[in-house]
């Protein structure tokens, strides 16, 4: 019997112009654990070095990384290419792939002061109510300072999801 269950979520992988300042704004201004230091990488025959190259292809030459961990722990790669290039739009939405990511705080409006006074912005003007009158549920989009997407949630998802959603 083949039975299907919930995987859970192991880590994501951020890219990032300026590596020391990502850790410095998550580890402040999201309050995530560093729990790797920021380290270089180099293509050669160490298996780190070969097991990039399974993955990015020949030619990468270096980047570094840096690993963080969410309260919650789920862990974040923070990674510093080499060549790294800032898109014009890193809002296309409508294109396959990940577009944004979202933590969960209580205080939303706080957070979202927090990461405006470090640099980022709001992709929003204020939070939005799901659930107006009724619940205390809301949600604002918002960019870190290095163009990632991210949305924070005042409640779990699945609170805010969960019977009778919209």
């Amino acid at each position: 019997m083949n039975k299907q269950y919930p995987r859970t979520f192991s880590h994501i992988g951020i890219s990032v112009p300026d590596l020391d300042a990502a850790v410095k704004f998550y580890t402040e201004v999201l309050g995530w654990y560093l729990i790797m230091t920021p380290t270089e990488i180099t293509e050669d025959d160490s298996s780190i070095g070969v097991m990039c190259t399974d993955v990015f292809g020949a030619g990468w030459e270096h980047f570094r990384i840096a690993h963080l961990s969410t309260g919650d722990r789920v862990g974040v790669e923070l990674f510093e290419f080499k060549g790294q290039e800032n898109p014009k739009d890193n809002f296309e939405y409508w294109k396959t792939g990940v577009f944004h990511f979202c933590v969960q705080d209580p205080d939303v409006e706080g957070l979202a002061d927090k990461i405006v006074a470090a640099g980022g912005k709001k992709r929003m003007q204020a939070p939005r109510y799901y659930y107006p009158g009724k619940k205390p549920y809301r949600m604002i989009y918002m960019e870190d300072p290095f163009g990632n997407i991210l949305e924070i949630y005042s409640h779990s998802y699945e609170l805010t999801y969960a019977d009778g959603a919209y």
